[in-house]
């Protein structure tokens, strides 16, 4: 049974129509990857940020207990001192 023109047409405009829909999927997939991309990239730099802000406090902590240790020391001196002076 032989085609018609019209079922000839169809089938020759069908390539057409799937590269358009591949097309745009592969626009689509491009764009979400851009999307997925930036936000990476928007997660690296506040980890960044945070790892920054955390070595600061980190070395701002650091002399906390030495000071302790001093005023410890510091204390009982002074408590010796009075109790042997009475």
């Amino acid at each position: 049974m032989p085609m018609t023109a019209s079922e000839t047409e169809a089938v020759a405009l069908e390539p057409e129509r799937l590269r358009g829909t591949v097309g745009v999927g592969f626009a689509t997939t491009r764009g979400d990857l851009a999307l997925l991309l930036q936000r990476a990239d928007q997660a690296d730099r506040t980890l960044d940020e945070h790892e920054t802000r955390l070595e600061a406090l980190e070395r701002a902590r650091r002399p906390l207990p030495s000071l302790a240790a001093l005023t410890s020391c510091v204390a009982l001196a002074v408590t010796l001192w009075q109790s042997a002076g009475r």
